[in-house]
C-alpha cells in the first residue's frame, strides 16, 4: 500500500503530522468518541437514531514551561467535546459534511487552536463505516478570534392568523397597524378547514399535517404582497434584520428540531407558540380566535378579533 492511500485511512493524528509545517506544533486528539443521535438525509434515517464517532486533533502552539501545570492555559479535551455535543444539540443535520465544518470552526473558536482535523463516521448504516475526514486552519478561518461577535437576534412578534382572520377583510389594516411597530413580525397559520388526507401512520402523518399548514402559509401570502413564506431560521433572522414580513412555513424547523415540540401539527395554536418560543418572541398575538385557549407560557400573549 503506498503512502498516500495508507495516510488517507489512517487516524487524523497521523495525517496532522505528515502534513506539519516547519512550525512546531503540539496536538491533542479525541479518539473513537461515539455519539447516537438522529443524522442524516434519507428517509430512513428520520425519526430514528444511529451511531456516528468523532476522530479529531486539534493543532497548537506549544506553551512549553509556561504552561505551570495550569488547566486554564491549555485547550481542554472538553472543549472538543463541548463543540460536538453543542452542534448536535442545535439542529437536526442531514449532512456529515455540515457537522464536521460546524465543529472544526467552534473549535477554532479557541485561542489556542490553529488547525484541526474532524473524522466523522456512521457505523449503522452499512457493512463497514461511512464518513468524512475535513481539515480547517485558522489562517482559513473567516474572522481572528478576537473579530468574531455573534450578534443577537431580534425578537419579534409572533402572530397566529386564525382561518377567520385570513378571510376577513379587516386583515390588511390589522397588518398596517402591526407594522407600525419596530419589532420585526411573523405570522403563523393553521391547516385549511378541509380535512388532510389520513394514513394512519403517525410519521407520515405528521408529515402531511405541516403540509398543510404551509399550504394555507402560501395562500395568507397571496392576499398582502408585503408577506414572504419562509422555512429556515437563516432566513428568519435575515428577515427580521431587513425588515421583511414572514410567513412561517414550519416542516423543516419542526422536523429539524432537536427537541421538537409537543403539540402536534393539527394543533396549530400550540405550534405556533411553540414557535415563538423558540425564536424568544417579544408578544405572541392571537387574531381572530377571541375564546382561543392559549397554553400556559411565559410569553405576553394578547388575542384580538377580526370581523369576517
Amino acid at each position: 500500500m503506498s503512502n498516500e492511500i495508507r495516510l488517507a485511512f489512517a487516524h487524523p493524528s497521523e495525517r496532522a503530522e505528515a502534513t506539519s509545517s516547519d512550525d512546531p506544533m503540539d496536538r491533542i486528539s479525541l479518539r473513537d468518541h461515539t455519539v447516537e443521535v438522529e443524522i442524516g438525509a434519507f428517509q430512513a434515517e428520520r425519526g430514528t437514531t444511529q451511531r456516528i464517532c468523532f476522530n479529531v486533533v486539534v493543532e497548537v502552539l506549544p506553551l512549553g514551561p509556561a504552561v505551570e501545570d495550569d488547566v486554564d492555559r491549555i485547550l481542554s479535551y472538553d472543549k472538543v467535546t463541548e463543540a460536538i455535543a453543542f452542534e448536535l444539540s442545535a439542529e437536526r443535520l442531514n449532512l456529515l459534511e455540515t457537522l464536521a465544518a460546524r465543529v472544526a470552526d467552534r473549535i477554532l473558536l479557541e485561542p489556542q487552536a490553529h488547525r484541526v482535523f474532524v473524522r466523522i463516521e456512521k457505523l449503522d448504516r452499512g457493512p463497514g463505516a461511512l464518513g468524512v475526514e475535513i481539515v480547517r486552519s485558522r489562517k482559513a478561518h473567516l474572522a481572528p478570534v478576537e473579530e468574531i461577535v455573534e450578534e443577537e437576534a431580534p425578537h419579534p412578534r409572533v402572530v397566529f392568523v386564525s382561518n377567520e382572520a385570513r378571510m376577513s377583510e379587516q386583515l390588511t389594516g390589522c397588518l398596517d397597524e402591526l407594522l407600525t411597530s419596530d419589532v420585526p413580525l411573523i405570522l403563523c397559520v393553521g391547516a385549511p378547514d378541509m380535512a388532510a388526507p389520513q394514513t394512519g401512520h403517525a410519521m407520515t402523518q405528521r408529515r402531511i399535517d405541516l403540509l398543510a399548514i404551509e399550504q394555507n402559509a402560501w395562500v395568507l401570502a397571496a392576499r398582502d404582497f408585503r408577506c414572504v413564506v419562509v422555512d429556515t431560521r437563516t432566513e428568519l433572522d435575515w428577515a427580521m434584520k431587513n425588515g421583511q414580513t414572514c410567513v412561517w412555513a414550519p416542516s423543516k424547523i419542526v422536523l429539524d428540531a432537536v427537541d421538537g415540540p409537543s403539540a402536534p401539527p393539527s394543533d396549530a395554536l400550540g405550534l405556533a407558540l411553540w414557535f415563538a418560543e423558540e425564536m424568544q418572541a417579544v408578544e405572541f398575538v392571537v387574531l381572530g380566535q377571541e375564546n382561543a385557549q392559549t397554553p400556559t407560557t411565559d410569553l405576553n400573549v394578547r388575542h384580538q378579533t377580526l370581523s369576517a
